[in-house]
């Protein structure tokens, strides 16, 4: 038997990943569970704050990273379900039902990855301090703790806001610090929009991404992971999570249940590891120039010569120092990275295989199922289909306090 309606009311701002997200899980809980309510969101996604009190409803789950909504909401009497950062002085969690992400185990997730590739120096590009990002700070602050825990120094660059206006010097700002940088650096970006900036400066720069500079971000944002030539490794954070619990929290609110525990951390989810992070302790610079150049053009097509004539040298010299950096061949660089390519596309996309084959750089559709067979015994739709039903599989679970 459903329990009695409830209007309920979502303050985010939608254009964020982070938001996304968290509405998805909150439509989750909708789903599996017996609530009866009628949610208003506004029909852009945005949140607008006037006459609040005339139209909250029975309850609201708010972005509390926002100091806007934090404040307005600060004084009503229907229960109010905060989300966003952890902070590490208890002081500066809201007084109500939280629930925020770990920002901590967030960027422990990030450094850890890089750790585990092998480097030893550090970066952080963050935000410029502000009363909207907060938990900014809190990143920062967890970065050059758990580096400092290490024995290592971590440099950190706030940047600039970006607009129209400052782009062009926020840009050459922050190609001015990654030319500063020791190089190889593991650089942990507060965002993926933040980490797409380094991307773009490496770029311009001819800095070799990951050889001399690894990246991580944080969101895993389908939109900027597409938006640069290098793939984009990125923490992803628990937000889908966060927004179930958050729904839970307030239905026991509404059915007058007592809540023991008022804040509520969820941690990252993992990381999805992609190619800027790919790193690989590297000394010859011929080595890394070639890797740069296939990294960017593999799928393109190019043959072994063409990457020998990148490089200014000789074929034979090139093909000797591969072998004593990487282990194998310049065929089987190029190879394997078309096939990570098009393994990646056919996991994370429904682009028909005859489109990954193009895309991938194989001559023809055949030609990409010869080579799936050789490797994993199946065809690229058959790939595709068994890592569909796997993801399915692993997301039958039940979620609990």
């Amino acid at each position: 038997m459903f329990q009695s309606r409830h209007s309920i009311t979502l303050l985010f701002n939608a254009n964020k990943v982070y938001d996304r997200q968290v509405i998805e899980g909150i439509g989750h809980y909708l789903q599996t569970s017996k609530v009866d309510w009628d949610i208003y969101l506004e029909e852009d996604f945005l949140t607008r704050l006037e006459n609040i009190n005339d139209w909250a409803g029975d309850g609201i789950i708010a972005d509390f990273d926002d100091a806007e909504i934090r404040t307005a909401l600060a004084d009503l009497t229907v229960p109010v379900i905060g989300i966003g950062g952890s902070y590490q002085d208890k002081n500066d969690y809201p007084s109500g039902p939280y629930v925020a992400t770990d920002n901590l185990a967030v960027v422990d997730a990030a450094y850890n990855h890089l750790k585990q590739k092998g480097l030893e120096q550090f970066a952080y590009y963050g935000l410029p301090h502000d009363k909207d990002h907060r938990w900014s700070e809190e990143r920062e602050k967890a970065i050059s703790e758990l580096t400092k825990q290490d024995g290592y120094n971590c440099q950190v660059y706030l940047g600039h806001n970006t607009s129209p206006d400052t782009w062009q010097y926020s840009m050459n700002r922050l190609a001015d610090w990654i030319q500063s940088l020791p190089k190889p650096i593991g650089i942990v970006a507060v965002t993926d929009s933040r980490a797409r900036h380094l991307l773009q400066a490496c770029d311009h720069l001819g800095i070799a991404v990951p050889d001399q500079i690894s990246i991580v971000g944080i969101d895993n944002d389908d939109i900027a992971r597409y938006l640069s030539r290098i793939s984009l490794s990125s923490v992803t954070q628990g937000c889908f999570e966060m927004g179930y619990k958050a729904a839970k929290f307030l239905h026991r609110k509404l059915d007058g249940i007592e809540i023991k525990n008022n804040i509520i951390k969820v941690p990252p989810t993992g990381v999805a590891e992609r190619q800027s992070s790919d790193f690989k302790a590297l000394n010859d610079p011929h080595v890394i120039q070639a890797m740069q150049f296939i990294r960017q053009n593999a799928c393109r097509g190019i043959k072994v010569d063409q990457v020998t004539d990148y490089v200014g040298i000789s074929r034979s010299n090139l093909e000797n120092r591969f072998v004593a950096e990487r282990g194998h061949s310049i065929h089987t660089e190029l190879h394997n990275e078309k096939l990570a390519r098009a393994c990646k596309m056919l996991k994370e996309t429904s682009v028909p295989t005859k489109e990954v084959a193009c895309i991938c750089g194989y001559p023809s559709l055949q030609y990409m199922y010869a080579i799936f067979k050789k490797h994993f015994d199946v065809t690229p739709t058959q790939f595709r289909d068994n890592h569909n039903k796997n993801k399915v599989a692993s997301l039958a679970y039940e979620h609990e306090f």
